[in-house]
């Protein structure tokens, strides 16, 4: 099914559904499986690989004829014409996150693109507004990856932010069903991001074992680290590194990450952080990109059928 709100209209995609942008996985094997499913496939900058973003963006347009766009995230940002380099690949829409939205909000506008940045409190989503974004990802703490250290549930933080402004929200943290988009648009949202759910599909790139521990997960087996620093926070996996961390601190969680490509493609859980959201409790399966949003979008449907049904 397709369903009409101003983020579909403005990204020109059929459902309502962003991609999250995460690092080193979000290209194009996994996006383009995302847009070509009618969702808003996204490839990540976080890398800092630019060389190898380029190319995948050039794949992108061989694998998908849909809309995609790219993130930008400005903690991590190591070539200071990234903006520039967004504009040369012919880029119509960007998500930044990891920073001050005044950054690059107004180059990016008087280029054309849209954007749309990551946002995890009001005050943040205020001053986003601010700098004139288009629209705002406001990300609960339950969801994988960095964080604010004083993080706010997304059962509170959306209706907070969609009481306050007027542009379209995208809600993400605990997104993983047609259920969970049907309580954020209840909140005010108007399309929902993913990233957990993604993480885990057929399609990610990354490795099994990763994907299975997503599978076997309860709620209770993801952990908040480094929540007064120095550096980021960060919701992640628990594992034996991770329950460490949490009980010990750390001197610098950067520091975590050298092994990031043994977690991710070589399947070693405990050689550095797996970022993950408390949603991989509620995911059962591997799925394929488009399964899963075909499937939201029913539930959607059927959720919002059902609560209509309802005497009041």
């Amino acid at each position: 099914m397709a369903l009409n709100t101003r983020i579909t209209e403005m990204l020109d995609i059929e459902k309502p559904i962003i991609q999250a942008a995460m690092g080193w996985i979000a290209r194009s094997q996994l996006s383009s499986a995302f847009s070509n499913a009618g969702g808003m496939g996204i490839i990540e900058t976080s890398s800092g690989e630019l060389d190898a973003v380029r190319a995948e963006i050039l794949k992108m347009r061989d694998l998908t004829d849909k809309p995609f766009g790219v993130n930008v995230a400005q903690a991590f940002v190591r070539d200071p014409d990234i903006v520039q380099f967004v504009i040369d690949q012919g880029i119509k829409f960007v998500t930044t996150s990891a920073g001050n939205p005044k950054k690059y909000t107004g180059q990016l506008k008087e280029a054309g693109l849209t954007v749309f940045h990551v946002v995890p409190s009001l005050k943040a989503a205020l001053g986003a507004i601010d700098a004139g974004v288009d629209g705002l990802i406001v990300e609960g703490g339950e969801g994988g990856g960095f964080k604010n250290p004083k993080d706010v549930a997304s059962m509170v933080l959306i209706p907070q932010v969609c009481e306050a402004v007027d542009v379209p929200v995208v809600a993400a943290g605990g997104i993983m069903d047609g259920a969970s988009m049907a309580a954020a648009f209840s909140l005010g949202a108007e399309g929902v991001l993913m990233g957990t759910r993604i993480l885990s599909s057929a399609e990610s790139p990354v490795h099994t074992n990763w994907k299975q521990a997503i599978v076997d997960a309860d709620s209770t087996d993801t952990v908040f680290l480094n929540r007064d620093g120095p550096g980021p926070a960060l919701r992640a996996l628990r594992t034996e590194r991770t329950t460490r961390i949490e009980q010990e601190g750390v001197e610098n969680i950067f520091g975590e990450f050298a092994g990031t490509q043994d977690v991710y493609f070589g399947g070693d859980l405990e050689a550095g952080i797996a970022l993950t959201g408390q949603i991989a409790g509620r995911i059962k399966s591997v799925r394929p990109v488009a399964d899963i949003l075909n499937e939201t979008m029913d539930q959607f449907q059927a959720t919002v059928s059902r609560l209509n049904q309802l005497q009041v």
